[in-house]
């Protein structure tokens, strides 16, 4: 596949603006009365075969229809949630949330299958198409499209399509029915469409792991190819129901923020009027590949997957345990999982949802694993500007990560301006921040008591 002018022009972008980043960061450093050293940090075996690294990376979210205009909007504190366009939402108590605007699905799928496939297929086409592009490896001719696997996470796949045959039969009969509705409804349906459009025929999962989906999507990914069992993996998190029955049902369980007025304000983590997140829908798509052969072939390598954690609450499908534990083992064992100890992380990307019972319990838990450590790490809530995007999550906060490793730049907590006690760590409020992070966490955890944490390093 030929590299698109754009994307040269893209990666000399991205370089200047990484290069002005560390210039300042210097600047910032020498004025420091003490420099650390990052430790060395050995990571052990194990069962890592081989080093997994991230060469591309497509989005689609409510602040851009690509990489770079997500990670520019997220640097600047930009907020993408907004009055509901895609129903009437008149008659709901929550009427914001997040919405992708702009997408035209036919500039990347012909129009007859365009009509077959739901939006969160949409988006993951287009999502692979940048991310395969941007990372320039020429499937069928640098690997073989039988060793390219696919692994992508969904919470509700495309739920609004059977809801949508749903509706038709009950309204219309039969012959209305669009045949395609319970197909492309199903949570495999968006890594499907990548492997036909691309011809991809390597391993292909699909993760519906709710909030964790993304997240363990991408430690998936890269666990295939540390076996051996692919070379390059397209790996990431898919949303995209923004539909009345969604939002009735989030708002029944009262985890949505009722913010109607001020939307752009609804999403507050760690602060203490938070009163729940505003519902999202994206999608991130990583291109992951081993660490030997992208070097060998010259490829941008944004940072190296180093590990990831995954556990169980065992406690109740909507309400997190009290003691925090699934939170806690999720990230004491994405640490063991890379051969890090706590002092050797930099960042933290926090699930950060903004409900009043999972920002003081993440918090907690961040305490418990890093100790006074905790103290001294950054941690943010990128849901603070694309609100929660369910399946797509992971995915969207691992690309807030991955970029912050690569630019030095950390973007902010925003609408945090009444610190909550009980979240008293140190959540980069309202204002982006300039620090050279070398290993970073993300943690994701859902509904059903589903939690993971993956870590990224420099590589």
């Amino acid at each position: 596949m030929a590299r698109p002018k754009r994307f040269s022009s893209l990666r000399r972008g991205l370089s200047r603006f990484t290069n002005a980043s560390k210039r300042m960061l210097r600047r910032s450093q020498s004025r420091a009365s003490e420099a650390s050293p990052a430790p060395h940090v050995h990571v052990s075996n194990g069962n890592k075969k081989r080093r997994v690294v991230i060469t591309g990376i497509g989005a689609i979210t409510v602040l851009g229809l690509n990489l770079m205009d997500t990670w520019n909007n997220l640097v600047a504190g930009r907020s993408g949630i907004g009055p509901i366009t895609q129903f009437d939402p008149s008659r709901l108590p929550v009427r914001i949330a997040g919405e992708v605007k702009g997408f035209d699905p036919l500039k990347y799928i012909d129009a007859k299958e365009v009509r077959r496939m739901a939006r969160c297929s949409h988006f993951a086409v287009a999502a692979a198409q940048e991310a395969i592009e941007q990372s320039g490896l020429r499937i069928g001719r640098e690997v073989k499209s039988d060793r390219v696997g696919i692994v992508m996470g969904t919470a509700l796949g495309g739920y609004e399509m059977s809801e949508s045959g749903s509706r038709e039969y009950y309204q219309y009969g039969y012959k209305r029915v669009n045949p395609f509705a319970l197909p492309a409804a199903l949570p495999n349906a968006p890594a499907h469409h990548i492997s036909t459009q691309f011809g991809l025929k390597g391993p292909l999962s699909t993760v519906v792991a709710a909030c964790a989906s993304g997240t363990q999507a991408i430690g998936d990914g890269a666990e295939m190819i540390r076996l051996g069992k692919a070379d390059a993996v397209l790996a990431g998190g898919v949303e995209a129901v923004v539909t009345e029955t969604a939002i009735v049902a989030f708002a029944k369980m009262r985890v949505l923020s009722m913010l109607n007025d001020q939307p752009e304000l609804a999403q507050r983590p760690f602060d203490i009027t938070r009163d729940g997140f505003a519902y999202s829908e994206g999608c991130v798509v990583m291109m992951l590949e081993d660490y030997e052969r992208a070097r060998a072939r010259g490829a941008t390598i944004y940072a190296e997957v180093l590990g990831m954690g995954v556990s169980s609450d065992a406690y109740h499908i909507a309400i997190p345990d009290p003691s925090a534990g699934g939170a806690i083992r999720a990230m004491q064992w994405a640490l063991q999982d890379s051969g890090l100890a706590p002092h050797h992380v930099d960042y933290i990307n926090a699930h950060g949802s903004a409900t009043p019972t999972n920002d003081a319990l993440e918090t907690a838990a961040i305490k418990h694993v890093f100790g006074e450590h905790a103290y001294d790490i950054p941690v943010t809530s990128t849901k603070s500007m694309v609100g929660h995007a369910m399946g797509a999550a992971g995915a969207i906060e691992a690309l807030s990560t991955v970029m912050t490793i690569k630019t030095g730049i950390i973007p902010p907590t925003i609408n945090l301006h009444h610190p909550d006690p009980a979240c008293d760590l140190d959540y980069v409020p309202n204002k982006a921040r300039l620090k050279e992070v070398v290993r970073a966490i993300s943690n994701s955890f859902g509904l059903g008591g589903q939690n993971a944490t993956i870590a990224f390093g420099k590589a």
